[in-house]
């Protein structure tokens, strides 16, 4: 077994922990203090980077929908091309808390007289030293690709969403619990329809395409894909996609889609149908779907609206790691990337000094 799958099969009972530590843990004075300071504050800015970055776009509905506004960048975009008003704040999302944007990023916050709430998994990394509102969630590392640090840091990122804006009731965090606990039911059934499907068999150019908060899980399955099974994938909006990409459509190509439980899923499901139509090969994630509809669907527990990323997530994992040992590739190691990025130049952390350009 990959140390991938293993880190997986202990994700339901991380994230139970999880929600556990926000609601009435340790955690819940700190997620009670950031909540209070991103009331009050003029300008709330959301970001981090890699996985970080996309547990950001899974939250970002639940900020929205409630009517609070937030501004969206990835950490080294805000970092290098956006100016910091004086006295926003930043919500920077980090599992280590150390990589080069987010220490950079602390820097510039201070300079603007910004307010910090870091959440991290991390006590001992730059984020959860220097915010302002730490929100440390104590979770077990992952072995190298982000798995418990990716899903508990959404879980920690939403629960400030509806803690600003609403209530983090101790019945929202039971409902989410008990959807998480039968995600994990599930496990073993995703295992076997992975088993047994014939998605993963071509060498097919491969698309995620996701609406709303499964947006995050989209952009997040793409990086596995480059991360685990080392082959290029894309991910959009399927909004977007119907709005020129959908000329690459042939049967050269799969999709995974996800479905969202509430909003456009008769549209979304016309394009998974007609896609399936032009030849391609289409899985769907998502809650009470036709099983008919896809070359393959898994089907997700009951969520509370907006908070299906917390478990859409995980057929997705499951199929990236069962595509690495297809492809036989090591999906337990990274061949360029270094575990934290702690350096702005070059590809391999291990040679950049030695091929820094002279400017």
């Amino acid at each position: 077994m990959t140390h991938f799958l293993q880190d997986i099969l202990r994700q339901p009972e991380e994230l139970v922990r999880a929600i556990q530590f926000l609601s009435e843990g340790r955690g819940a004075p700190s997620l009670a203090e950031a909540a209070a300071a991103v009331r009050k504050a003029r300008r709330v800015f959301l970001t981090g980077i890699g996985s970080s970055w996309h547990a950001s776009l899974s939250v970002a509905p639940l900020w929205h929908s409630a009517g609070f506004p937030v501004y969206i960048q990835d950490a080294a975009e805000l970092l290098q091309f956006t100016t910091i008003p004086p006295d926003s704040l930043l919500i920077t999302i980090s599992r280590s808390g150390r990589s080069m944007e987010i220490v950079n990023l602390l820097a510039k916050a201070r300079e603007s007289r910004s307010i910090v709430i870091g959440i991290t998994n991390s006590e001992d990394g730059t984020l959860a030293r220097e915010a302002d509102i730490p929100i440390c969630v104590p979770t077990k590392l992952d072995h190298a690709i982000s798995v418990n640090t990716y899903s508990t840091l959404a879980a920690a990122a939403g629960a400030l969403a509806c803690s600003a804006t609403g209530q983090f009731e101790n019945s929202v965090a039971a409902a989410l619990q008990d959807s998480i606990k039968s995600a994990g039911a599930r496990l073993g059934d995703w295992q076997e329809q992975i088993a047994e499907n014939s998605w993963l068999a071509s060498s097919a150019a491969t698309y995620f395409l996701a609406r709303g908060c499964s947006l995050g899980s989209c952009h997040e399955t793409r990086l596995l894909w480059e991360e685990g099974v080392k082959s290029p994938a894309t991910a959009m909006g399927t909004g977007a996609f119907r709005h020129g990409p959908q000329e690459i459509v042939n049967r050269n190509v799969r999709f995974g889609l996800w479905i969202d439980a509430r909003k456009m899923r008769a549209q979304d499901l016309s394009v998974a149908v007609d896609l399936r139509r032009l030849g391609s090969s289409v899985l769907l994630i998502g809650h009470d779907l036709p099983n008919d509809i896809a070359d393959r669907v898994f089907q997700l527990p009951p969520v509370l609206p907006n908070w299906q990323f917390l478990v859409d997530i995980m057929p997705a994992q499951l199929l990236a790691e069962a595509a690495s040992r297809r492809a036989g590739v090591d999906c337990d190691s990274f061949r360029l990337c270094p575990y934290i990025v702690e350096d702005e130049y070059g590809v391999n952390g291990a040679e950049v000094t030695a091929r820094r350009p002279q400017v």
